[in-house]
């Protein structure tokens, strides 16, 4: 038998239904398995059973009158500590965050999740402001891989990747400034999608700007279609958000019978850069491009040709960081992250120019990317080059590296242009690391990506993935 904490949300929703369990013993295995994992890779930041179990006795109640609140009604969730939720303090990471209230507003997709009936069991780990690839802080410490704690979970969104590995509650909301959801369901065998940039409402403002998105991950991408039918709605509170959807993701993986037939699918195996590509990555990908490939998809191996916007990319990610820590006094100042102060040092000495040229890279990227996709429906790269290394430091031993964008050069690319994209899970190195296939698609073809994840999971991508033994 599967245990509770294993299921999906789909499939606790569909128990619920039948009368076949109930929220309260769905929350319980949630928070036993925290209990359980929480010594070893440290995912949460925080946890408050009392609360979960209040609010899961409630939705066992309206399932008992047959009146569900929502979508998400007793599903256990967790949030990432960068994003504001009523009832505690949202420390990001950082020893400068005072910890007195009131902490009475919720964030967009977080006050979403709570008019569905969400059941909320705390906040996942993340560093200092969400500043790198790794998840480890001055406040929570180093988090851990779900497959070898001694490796990385990646990051930012680290604790909440995982969370949901290891069944410590099947959905939780991640952040994305380049890379932050993608890289830690590609080293921890789960599922993340970055939609488009404003289709998941933003409050307050990231500093980072609009390279900042808010995202599900999940186990599947049934799943994210789901938390993507909830956190998608309108909120006044960002003047930058698209308006409505239009039409379901649930409905939209399946919709031809979740057919990819026919989708022009370019596959670029490094996306025309120099990074070199682990070849248990590369073969990993490979399958999972063959898969597309005898689903139907008309798939081309193609670089985008495109050029490494890494500098603009730090431009703007350094001036964005020294802008969160400029109120900050010489005393605060020494508590930071040293690696934070380092590129906040560096961001502040940005001139305005500078940050317009940035600008323009990112534009003309932006334009690259559009005409792109005008021939191609998704472009199709590993997540990320490598699998999971050391916990604790920020880049690879040996890597010559000196900063996390040095072994992320697929992610923030597409930050910058504001585009969709995924991980899948696709493969396992002989190690026993995961691998993710990313499936970027043009700006606002959300539900393309996830119903090609969909179709990919639907094809077997993920069962050689097996399930995390912490």
């Amino acid at each position: 038998m599967t245990d509770l904490h294993d299921l999906t949300a789909v499939q606790l929703l569909e128990r619920y239904g039948s009368g076949d369990l109930s929220p309260v013993e769905a929350t319980r295995a949630a928070l036993d398995r925290i209990e359980q994992i929480q010594p070893k890779v440290n995912a949460y930041s925080r946890v408050d059973g009392e609360e979960a179990l209040r609010q899961a006795e409630e939705s066992a109640e309206r399932w008992r009158r047959g009146e569900p609140a929502g979508l998400l009604d007793g599903v256990p969730v967790s949030v990432k500590d960068i994003l504001l939720m009523r009832g505690g303090p949202t420390l990001r990471g950082s020893r400068t965050v005072r910890t007195d209230g009131p902490w009475d507003e919720d964030a967009p997709a977080v006050a979403r999740m709570r008019d569905h009936g969400a059941v909320f069991l705390g906040k996942t780990t993340t560093p200092e402001f969400g500043w790198k690839g790794v998840t480890d802080s001055p406040v929570y410490g180093v988090t851990g891989n779900p497959y070898d704690p001694g490796r990385t979970a990646g990051g930012s969104s680290g604790g909440s990747a995982a969370a949901v590995a290891l069944g410590a509650g099947p959905l939780s909301l991640g952040t994305d400034g380049g890379g932050s959801v993608r890289i830690p369901a590609s080293f921890c065998g789960v599922f993340a999608l970055k939609p488009t940039y404003g289709r998941v409402p933003i409050y307050p403002a990231s500093a980072f700007g609009t390279l900042a998105h808010v995202g599900p991950m999940t186990r599947d991408a049934a799943d994210a279609a789901l938390l993507m039918d909830v956190i998608t709605g309108p909120d006044w509170r960002d003047w930058s958000q698209l308006g409505p959807a239009g039409s379901s993701f649930r409905e939209a993986i399946t919709a031809d019978g979740g057919s990819v037939d026919g989708l022009r699918i370019a596959y670029s195996p490094a996306l025309g850069g120099p990074a070199a590509v682990d070849p248990e990555v590369a073969a990993a990908v490979r399958r999972a491009v063959d898969l597309l490939a005898g689903l139907g998809a008309v798939v081309e191996e193609i670089d985008p040709g495109i050029e490494d916007p890494v500098e603009a990319f730090h431009t703007l990610w350094f001036s964005g960081a020294a802008r969160v820590v400029q109120p900050l006094g010489q005393e605060q100042w020494e508590l930071l992250d040293p690696g934070l102060r380092e590129i906040c040092a560096q961001g502040a000495a940005y001139s305005a120019l500078d940050y317009l040229a940035a600008v323009d890279v990112r534009m003309a990227l932006g334009h690259a990317m559009g005409r792109f996709h005008s021939a191609y429906d998704l472009l199709v790269t590993p997540t990320l080059p490598i699998t999971a290394f050391e916990a604790g430091v920020e880049v690879p031993e040996g890597s010559g590296h000196t900063r996390w964008t040095g072994w992320t050069p697929f992610t923030y690319p597409f930050n910058m242009t504001q585009q969709p994209a995924a991980s899948v899970p696709c493969g396992m190195s002989a190690g026993g690391l995961p691998i993710g296939v990313q499936v970027v698609g043009a700006r606002h073809a959300d539900a393309v990506v996830l119903r090609v994840a969909h179709a990919l999971y639907g094809a077997g991508v993920a069962e050689g993935v097996p399930a995390p033994v912490v």
